[in-house]
């Protein structure tokens, strides 16, 4: 069989075809920037969308089962030929993958004039079916230690046709939008928890520095469980005072675990800092769900919601994006100017939406400060990796 790398050079095809990580990534940021474009006019009443969700519930869907089941599926798209040693799923099964994705966003937009079921069936189709191929590549590659991965997807599947009912039902979706944040957040810190400390040790190994992050142990995989029964608990009451106790506790936990990966000794490579930074906004959702239970008055649970959506995931999949689209393509493994811009405008996103929480009497001008700044940010990586995901990749 074929390496990847050698797949990848003997393509023929268009190049968006040639791996999973192109036209997810690149629907994933054109997504993101119109997404939350429309969003504050929409949330306002200034426009209409004629979809079947409230405002708020389509905003949260689409951000959650939209835009964070594209980041999924072309990251594991791209890593599981990696795990398995199997040639990538590319060319027609990939492009209607990519279509199956699309077709679930225009019908949640149009769903008030097609139908909540049809568009419901659609969408959730997408998630349904990518799990079923990353199922196949990972048994037949006999790689089942990946296979919770997968089991994850699966999970995300199941809660987003949960999502579809309960708004339906209930008018609002509020528990299976917990559910697919707590999801996609427990895969940050599955996948998160590898690739920070390896894509650290690799640049300490470069640069000659004897000391290497901490390697996975018994602790790891005790802080693993902990904040997966901290996420539960919050998906099921958010409030009350043992989600209060475990998030508190799964936050410091992870903060020691991410303290033993010295990212800070990676400060002047901003494509290593920028993982461990977002690794820490996973950490600090954690420590600001506990900061809710005890000081509900202070502390909203929307804040939460903000520092774990647009500082972890926002951080997170911006950093895997630019770094996966790079080296991919054939280009060095450095953040230039824009791409450092890219980064900042997240961050400054997550400060403005999650200060409006404790600035009620600003919080519309704010919403708009953090739509722009994260607008900016997506279309900075649209406007800076577009062009690398659509282009065949830089011969070496």
């Amino acid at each position: 069989m074929r390496r990847t790398a050698e797949t990848q050079r003997s393509w023929k095809g268009a190049a968006l075809w040639s791996r999973g990580f192109r036209p997810f990534f690149l629907a994933a940021g054109l997504w993101a920037v119109a997404a939350v474009a429309v969003w504050p006019p929409f949330f306002t009443g200034e426009i209409a969308i004629p979809t079947a969700f409230s405002p708020v519930d389509w905003h949260v869907h689409e951000m959650i089962y939209g835009y964070g089941s594209a980041v999924v599926a072309g990251f594991l798209l791209t890593a599981i030929p990696n795990w398995t040693g199997r040639l990538p799923v590319a060319g027609w099964p990939l492009a209607l993958l990519a279509g199956l994705w699309i077709s679930g966003r225009i019908a949640v937009f149009f769903s008030a004039k097609v139908g909540w079921l049809l568009a419901a069936s659609l969408d959730t189709a997408f998630l349904l079916i990518f799990a079923t191929v990353a199922a196949r590549e990972v048994f037949a590659g006999r790689n089942l230690r990946n296979i919770k991965v997968v089991v994850l997807v699966l999970a995300l599947a199941v809660a987003n046709a949960g999502f579809h009912f309960e708004a339906t039902a209930s008018g609002t979706a509020v528990f299976f939008a917990r559910a697919g944040l707590a999801l996609i957040v427990f895969l940050i810190l599955l996948i998160g928890g590898r690739v920070v400390p390896s894509f650290t040790h690799n640049w300490l190994a470069r640069k000659n520095i004897a000391v290497r992050p901490a390697p996975f142990g018994k602790p790891d995989g005790m802080v693993m469980l902990l904040s997966g029964l901290a996420l539960i608990s919050w998906i099921a009451d958010p409030d009350g005072n043992l989600t209060g106790i475990l998030s508190l506790v799964a936050g410091l936990a992870n903060f020691w675990r991410l303290s033993r990966w010295r990212g800070w000794v990676a400060w002047s490579d901003r494509l290593v800092l920028v993982l461990h930074v977002g690794f820490f906004f996973v950490t600090l959702g954690f420590l600001v769900a506990g900061a809710h239970t005890v000081k509900p008055d202070i502390v909203s649970p929307a804040a939460t919601v903000h520092v774990w959506a647009i500082g972890a995931i926002g951080t997170m999949t911006l950093a895997m994006m630019t770094r996966a689209t790079l080296g991919h393509t054939g280009r060095g493994l450095a953040a230039s100017p824009a791409t450092q811009f890219i980064y900042l405008a997240v961050m400054v996103a997550m400060a403005l939406r999650v200060a409006m929480e404790f600035v009620p009497n600003l919080s519309v001008p704010m919403m708009y400060g953090a739509a722009i700044a994260w607008v900016a940010a997506f279309a900075g990586f649209a406007t800076v990796y577009g062009p690398m995901l659509v282009r065949p990749p830089r011969r070496t």
